[in-house]
């Protein structure tokens, strides 16, 4: 015999809300945070957008890389540019995001767009060899939401923000979604990922956790 489990169901966790739509947001589900339930804690991430780029210990060429934006189709983790063809004052080079995806392909000394981000790897005074890369390591994300984790990156997925309503999958895109912030009751047993810091966050945003 094949035991199936069910899972939460859309809004199950909760006992009562404020009146009208006071208690729920709509928010953003951050790319590569993967399928989570309904009854999910959830955090806002708070941390600036932000890239450190670091060269492959073995790179022959000393180009860098500059004229950085990210945005917030772009996702936390490391992105990883690889040069693809070698050529004097220039070459051509690949760009993957963090779950393996090829994102672009980019010109030495031209700006590259792509996969959430917008920069540049200039020509240095020795050229890039094939092989040669580059670990770009990404805060994305500002202002959107992901699965809460007291243990997590200090991006502010470390405070719990509210609760997902409905289950998601964001482990590709952004999905657009709805969370109980503020005013409620739910059950505790029908949470996700709730510890004692999570129940301490809830409650300062009127989220009462009853048995």
């Amino acid at each position: 015999m094949t035991i199936k489990t069910e899972g939460v169901y859309t809004g199950e966790f909760l006992l009562s809300e404020a009146n009208g739509t006071r208690s729920r947001e709509e928010v953003v589900i951050a790319a590569g945070s993967g399928v989570l339930a309904a009854g999910t804690l959830i955090a806002q991430i708070t941390a600036a957008n932000a890239l450190t780029p670091t060269a492959d210990a073995g790179n022959t060429g000393n180009g860098t890389i500059g004229s950085v934006t990210v945005t917030s189709a772009a996702i936390t983790g490391a992105y990883i540019v690889t040069i693809t063809e070698a050529a004097a004052n220039g070459g051509a080079f690949e760009v993957v995001d963090p779950t393996g995806a090829v994102v672009g392909q980019g010109t030495v000394g031209q700006p590259f767009t792509g996969g959430g981000l917008t920069f540049t790897l200039g020509d240095g005074s020795t050229d890039f060899a094939e092989g040669d890369g580059f670990s770009l390591a990404l805060l994305a994300n500002l202002g959107e939401y992901t699965a809460y984790d007291d243990d997590g990156t200090d991006d502010g997925r470390r405070a719990a923000s509210g609760i997902l309503y409905a289950s998601v999958d964001a482990t590709l895109n952004d999905v657009r979604a709805v969370g109980v912030v503020r005013d409620a009751e739910v059950i505790e047993r029908l949470l996700t990922g709730l510890d004692a810091a999570g129940r301490t966050d809830l409650l300062s945003k009127g989220i009462v956790i009853r048995p």
